[in-house]
């Protein structure tokens, strides 16, 4: 166990320092005002008069929704959110066949929406077990999704394993409830 934690470790800082930015000091800050970088000059491409070239495309954030998500992914068949799974299994049922073509299409129609799907299980089996089961429940949800039309860039899976139950206890009851698939949107994860 020790070994695989070194080389996770390992492979970690590897990628970190493969992020790490260059201190490259000809390079252009960016700037809060357009067409100008930090030191005061025009940004390449900013546009400058006479050179036919256009400014670079801006977002702007302030039109964008702050915190949420979009009223029509909170009531009706979107607003339901969790696929339950029989114990031991990443089979997702029939029952739940409508509401995730519902989600397809929101997908399908709002191709700049993001989607997360949480995979969860119940406290029993090892850590590691329920860690696996909980990605294989949100990457079956994914693939119905894929199937009924989303398009995959736009979904991202995860496993909470055990560690987010929705009901504690040990009975029957609180083990059907937090075998589950959450699907969450951008501005909820």
């Amino acid at each position: 166990m020790k070994k695989i934690a070194l080389i996770a470790a390992s492979v970690l800082v590897a990628a970190l320092a493969g992020c790490s930015s260059s201190s490259d000091p000809t390079a252009p800050v960016e700037s809060r005002r357009p067409g100008v970088t930090a030191g005061g000059g025009a940004a390449p491409g900013a546009g400058a008069p006479g050179t036919g070239r256009a400014a670079p495309p801006t977002i702007d954030v302030t039109k964008q929704q702050a915190g949420g998500v979009p009223e029509d992914l909170k009531r009706g068949i979107l607003g339901q959110r969790s696929v339950y799974f029989e114990f031991d299994s990443n089979e997702v049922g029939e029952k739940y066949r409508p509401m995730l073509q519902a989600h397809a299409g929101y997908l399908q129609k709002n191709t700049v929406a993001k989607m997360m799907v949480q995979g969860n299980t119940d406290e029993r089996g090892s850590r590691e077990y329920n860690l696996a089961l909980g990605q294989r429940r949100a990457e079956a949800v994914k693939r119905m999704l894929v199937l009924m039309g989303a398009r995959e860039p736009q979904i991202e899976t995860v496993s909470f394993g055990e560690e987010k139950p929705r009901r504690p206890g040990g009975d029957e009851a609180a083990y059907a409830e937090n075998r589950r698939g959450d699907i969450l949107y951008g501005g909820e994860f």
